[in-house]
């Protein structure tokens, strides 16, 4: 039986510089965002630390060769990565993002789903990976993109299968082994650490990220609650909570990570976790600011995802201003080599 681990670290690797301005040059030009959505919680799974560092050497493989299993209900279907990566690219990540950020996405899903090909997941044992988005990776078929893509379908795949192509077989590896290339719609500024959520992992830093308001569609949200909701939810998943009669009181101290995002905040008297308060109130993400407003909780938040990884919107930016997908890889995934 495979086991879901983490390779725990011995000896850190040297960081890789990268350009902090995220420009080289000015591009122009903004397409129509694509009408189909970008996965938010892809690439969640519970590491198990790992006292055992195990390395191999990586062999590259052809995508026509690397095989892998889907899951479809109770069974298990098998598949390229040559017919499958066009189809779940096409569903993570808008087709008119810039060619450069095409490809480097298409590495990190290569890459995503070697990774799982090695730890296996408890949701699906019987397969390698499923099609649910929060899960593993999003799939769309061509009859679904038809539908959402109409006249442009046979232009934004023949983009998709270009990175694809472009990219064959190349994966990004640490300690030898392919990593789990998270990945996530946008960030607030910066991406967040790996230490945050599951613990130190050499590849999964907290860098900054280009991406704001006028580069993504939704980049800020709010949530409006009402005292007695608000009360009621966090009485739900904490039932020792003491809530007096004064609702403004109700919010105490907010801790922030080094990202920016909640890593901590008291509500009527108990602490709960940035992540915890995200899951409640389903919130895009965990970069977010609680106010008591004309007697409703107001949430302002920033970014969609989990904030691990490439921000794929920050990639796209990076794109355009002259990166190109190999620059961008080592930027979100320090540490790592892009096998080529």
């Amino acid at each position: 039986m495979k086991r879901i681990i983490w390779v725990s670290v011995l000896l850190a690797l040297a960081g890789i510089i990268m350009p902090v301005l995220f420009l080289k040059e000015n591009v122009s030009g903004e397409g129509n965002m694509d009408k189909y959505m970008i996965t938010d919680e892809s690439q969640i799974v519970s590491p198990e630390p790992s006292d055992n560092v195990r390395k191999q050497e990586y062999v590259k493989v052809p995508d026509k060769d690397i095989k892998f299993t889907v899951a479809e209900g109770e069974r298990a279907k098998e598949v390229t990565m040559a017919e499958y990566l066009p189809y779940a690219i096409a569903a993570e990540m808008p087709a008119d993002f810039a060619e450069e950020a095409l490809k480097a996405q298409a590495v990190a899903a290569r890459t995503y789903i070697l990774y799982c090909t090695k730890h296996e997941n408890p949701k699906h044992p019987q397969a390698d990976i499923c099609k649910q988005a929060g899960c593993c990776l999003a799939y769309a078929d061509e009859t679904e993109l038809r539908g959402i893509w109409g006249a442009k379908f046979d232009e934004n795949m023949a983009a998709i299968r270009k990175a694809v192509t472009d990219t064959d077989g190349q994966v990004l590896i640490y300690a030898e082994t392919p990593i789990l290339a998270s990945f996530h719609s946008s960030s607030a500024g910066k991406t967040e650490s790996g230490s945050e959520l599951w613990g130190d992992i050499p590849y999964l830093k907290s860098v900054k990220s280009p991406e704001t308001e006028k580069d993504v569609p939704n980049y800020i949200t709010t949530v409006e609650v009402s005292k007695d909701n608000f009360r009621e939810t966090i009485l739900s998943y904490k039932n020792d909570a003491v809530f007096s009669e004064k609702p403004e009181e109700w919010v105490g101290e907010t801790e922030l990570d080094d990202s920016g995002r909640v890593r901590s905040i008291t509500i009527a008297k108990v602490r709960l976790s940035g992540p915890e308060i995200r899951k409640l109130f389903s919130l895009r993400s965990t970069a977010f600011k609680l106010e008591y407003k004309n007697g409703i909780f107001l949430f302002t938040v920033t970014g969609y995802g989990h904030g691990l990884g490439m921000s794929q919107y920050g990639a796209n930016v990076m794109a355009k201003n002259g990166f190109d997908y190999k620059e961008i890889l080592a930027h979100y995934y320090p540490n790592t080599e892009l096998c080529t």
